[in-house]
């Protein structure tokens, strides 16, 4: 069965997409509540609890003129600028010491045959999720669509000989944080990754898009290191193990277009308009 904030997000993400389809025709209010069964009233206040905005202001972070013009006023100093949001009385998530360490080579053949993995489920603004870790921090997140299961059978193909236990620790709790940016509970995150030394550093190069800013694939290969490489760079993108924490969803195409993500094109549109309109309200 649905949880009341899972129908709001399919609820949120459907007005996102007829938003965006209907963008010429400037819909009404009554229009959209109308297209996800709500009052206008309602639809109103569900959605400013979301995103920060009114569904009209909301357009306009979702736009591909947004998204050019945001890339256009920081794509020089993207990475290097800094700037406070005051969310929670704290600085950005990139801003925060996360330190990845790569699974050893070991670890990484084996399929976690000497690992210890603990997982666990939770709800957050944009769905329901899987956290899992290790010993030595969190080694997956990811957002389970198609139910808690699959979810599980997915984390278990990554490491199908470790040793796992639904438990939930310290580890989970301080990264599940980020979601409701209660970053003054948050000490410190540790990511325990199973990728190639490729694969790290274009994750840490993502680490370092701050909240509310976009950059382009051809953008984070010369950050990571990997000049001219935008194709690899955008697999090992694809790739990211962390939903949300390493922020895979800030990386747009060249044109504007917000583009693809492994855990759904409406989901990132409504992450990224979330962060937008948070930084804007906070700045």
């Amino acid at each position: 069965m649905k949880t009341q904030q899972q129908t709001d997000f399919e609820r949120v993400a459907s007005a996102i997409t007829y938003l965006r389809t209907n963008y010429q025709l400037q819909p009404a209010l009554e229009e959209v509540a109308a297209h996800v069964h709500l009052s206008p009233f309602h639809f109103q206040r569900m959605f400013r609890e979301w995103a920060g905005v009114s569904p009209k202001q909301f357009l306009q972070y979702l736009s591909v003129k947004h998204a050019k013009k945001m890339l256009k006023e920081t794509h020089s100093t993207l990475f290097d600028t800094a700037f406070d949001t005051g969310l929670s009385g704290t600085g950005r998530l990139h801003d925060l010491f996360v330190n990845i360490e790569g699974m050893t080579p070991g670890e990484y053949k084996n399929g976690g045959d000497t690992l210890s993995v603990d997982y666990s489920f939770a709800d957050t603004p944009f769905g329901h999720v899987i956290v899992a870790s290790t010993s030595k921090g969190v080694c997956h997140m990811a957002f389970a669509d198609e139910g808690t299961e699959k979810a599980f059978e997915n984390l278990r193909s990554i490491f199908p000989n470790a040793a796992y236990r639904q438990f939930l620790d310290l580890k989970q709790q301080n990264a599940l944080f980020v979601f409701n940016q209660d970053w003054s509970r948050l000490e410190e995150i540790k990511l325990h990754l199973k990728g190639t030394d490729f694969q790290l550093k274009v994750w840490q190069a993502l680490l370092e898009i701050p909240d509310g800013g976009l950059t382009t694939y051809g953008t984070l290969a010369a950050r990571a290191g990997f000049d001219g490489a935008s194709r690899a760079v955008g697999t090992a993108v694809g790739k990211n193990p962390v939903a949300f924490l390493i922020p895979c969803h800030r990386v747009i195409r060249s044109t504007g277009v917000t583009g693809d993500y492994h855990w759904g094109a409406e989901r990132k549109k409504l992450i990224i308009g979330w962060e937008a309109a948070k930084t804007r309200v906070t700045s």
